[in-house]
């Protein structure tokens, strides 16, 4: 297993991972001989020219470079901590770039997640979530074993949880005391302690298995309280980040663990929220476990996203490309895209603009994906629109996450539609 130190030689050795032809998109380009990123990168050869087949997933470089830059800013300004949340990506390349810009840690969701992480040497993870996997948490203790510069935390979010994490700790022999977060949670959310006392039962249990576990804070997930950006959303969530800092506050008073202890939350909506509840007379640290923010997208999150001036401005990233298969009827256009290719849990994509066989760009505006079949998308558009069959229709998309995981390798171009990179995914 890698080191820490051997992320940056890890990503430089993806630029030059061979594309296969089974890889979506890639098929015919990787047919006529050895496609990398670094070849790619060096031929300086726009999208439409290299053979790629439709549909493709491409990746904005300069709104990457932005919101990578933007969400660095902010976290430095507000003083809190950035723990990405790599399960929206699993691009290795992209977690080297939000380290690189001073990210405090990868977060992940489950210990799988932690063994990608690591195989390209990644240094400190936040498990965001309960570790009850014996085989994930032998394969753990070996790893801290093995790598003492590597740090690991993970949940509890009941006592029972903390017997079996300590139990199997112990029987493995880990070398040093895995550091824990109480999860708080709240009535029909998913884990988490569902109130404040509860939660600080689950700390002082902890204290009982001090030769394997050390309390490291609380962590909660505020995203499942809301989904737009109306008064009684943002109320629910600013009131759970008032209780989490609240156990912080309960745990630090008790607490025997030398140093700060963590608070963490964070979805990639109410970030901003988060940031301002949970330093307010907080002297430990304040960590954020954002992901999508990476991309942000054209659907959801563009939806709830901050106001001007209390976050990170971001950019949509993503752009998903699809030829037009067939108009078989005026109002209607069927794409080459569908549910194996996109999101479609949190919104459907959003048309953007059109390329014409002839190679005009053009803008396009009240155009509607209405439904998604598992190789179609259902296009409607106005009666007298110029569309036809082998015309491209760029669509933004809503909810990367989803989006992601659809994809093993994506093109990344510049503002020239240059090819720069390509990402590959590890799902």
């Amino acid at each position: 297993m890698k080191s820490s130190a051997g992320l940056e030689e890890a990503v430089a050795a993806l630029r030059e991972r061979p594309v296969s032809v089974t890889d979506k998109g890639f098929g015919v380009l990787a047919a006529d001989g050895p496609v990398t990123a670094a070849g790619l990168a060096a031929q300086r050869k726009s999208l439409s020219s290299l053979g790629f087949t439709m549909p493709l997933l491409v990746l904005r470089e300069t709104a990457l470079h932005h919101n990578i830059t933007a969400m660095a800013a902010y976290c430095a300004s507000a003083g809190v901590r950035l723990a990405p949340h790599g399960k929206t990506t699993m691009a290795p390349q992209l977690f080297a770039r939000q380290l690189a810009a001073g990210a405090w840690a990868m977060s992940a969701a489950t210990i799988g997640h932690v063994q990608v992480y690591r195989a390209f040497g990644v240094g400190r993870v936040l498990l965001a979530n309960e570790l009850t996997d014996e085989a994930g948490t032998i394969w753990l203790t070996h790893e801290l074993a093995a790598d003492p510069g590597f740090e690991c935390y993970v949940y509890v979010d009941s006592e029972a949880g903390v017997r079996w994490l300590g139990r199997t700790l112990r029987a493995a022999g880990t070398v040093r005391p895995l550091p824990v977060l109480v999860e708080l949670g709240f009535e029909g959310g998913r884990t988490g302690s569902r109130d404040i006392d509860t939660a600080v039962a689950v700390a002082r249990g902890v204290d009982d298995w001090s030769d394997v576990l050390v309390l490291a804070g609380a962590a909660g997930y505020e995203g499942g309280l809301g989904g737009d950006r109306s008064p009684a959303s943002v109320t629910a969530v600013t009131r759970f980040c008032r209780d989490l800092r609240t156990l912080g506050e309960r745990l630090a008073a008790g607490s025997r663990t030398p140093g700060e202890l963590v608070l963490s939350a964070g979805g990639s909506a109410y970030y901003d929220v988060v940031a301002q509840e949970l330093t307010a007379g907080w002297e430990g640290a304040v960590v954020l476990r954002s992901g999508t923010y990476v991309t942000f997208d054209h659907g959801m999150y563009a939806r709830v996203a901050p106001a001007p001036g209390a976050g990170a401005q971001l950019r949509p990233a993503l752009e998903l490309w699809a030829q037009v298969l067939s108009r078989p009827e005026p109002g209607l256009a069927l794409l080459c895209a569908g549910r194996r290719d996109v999101a479609f849990d949190a919104g459907l994509p959003v048309p953007l603009r059109v390329r014409y066989d002839d190679g005009r760009l053009v803008d396009v505006a009240g155009w509607q994906v209405v439904q998604l079949n598992d190789q179609h998308a259902f296009l409607t558009l106005p009666v007298a629109a110029e569309l036809g069959p082998g015309d491209l229709v760029c669509m933004g998309i809503s909810h990367p996450c989803t989006t992601f995981d659809k994809w093993r390798v994506i093109p990344v171009v510049d503002d020239d539609s240059v090819v720069v990179d390509v990402v590959h995914t590890f799902f």
